[in-house]
């Protein structure tokens, strides 16, 4: 019963091929330096990339994109085909509308349950002010405020 804003994290892959998936588990962990966490399930099949790869983007949605949170929570799917995106940095896809882009550095992980815990140093951040969050709450998306 949190209500959260919805993100898609980002990276590349070891061929190069951009990966992503949704998560509303994000949160900020420190100004100084600037740092953020998100976490993913042991039994994601992206977990080998986001653990071994040196970068990712965490794109924070903006409440027009929940058809592009449902696509990128879909398996079976190809969740990049006909997204626009360019590359940050450091290669991870950034998203074209999203609210905010963080654009990290994989400082470390820790293993807690089922799910590995990501911090993340931020490298670069943008956002784009006036845009209203995706928000998530109960099991549902929320594009307006709920009351």
């Amino acid at each position: 019963m949190f209500a959260t804003g919805v993100t898609i994290v980002t990276a590349r892959n070891a061929q190069g091929q951009p990966i992503g998936l949704t998560a509303n588990s994000f949160n900020s962990v420190s100004l100084d330096p600037p740092l953020v966490l998100w976490s993913l399930s042991r039994a994601a099949a992206s977990m080998p990339a986001f653990a071994n790869g040196s970068h990712y983007a965490i794109n924070v949605l903006a409440a027009d994109q929940k058809a592009l949170a449902e696509r990128f929570a879909s398996r079976g799917v190809d969740r990049f085909a006909g997204v626009e995106h360019h590359s940050g940095i450091s290669g991870a896809p950034l998203l074209e509308g999203a609210a905010a882009t963080f654009e990290c550095f994989n400082r470390s992980r820790y293993e807690e349950g089922d799910h590995v815990i990501f911090v993340g140093e931020v490298e670069r951040c943008q956002h784009h002010g006036g845009m209203s969050p995706l928000l998530y709450h109960g099991g549902r998306f929320y594009t307006e405020h709920p009351l």
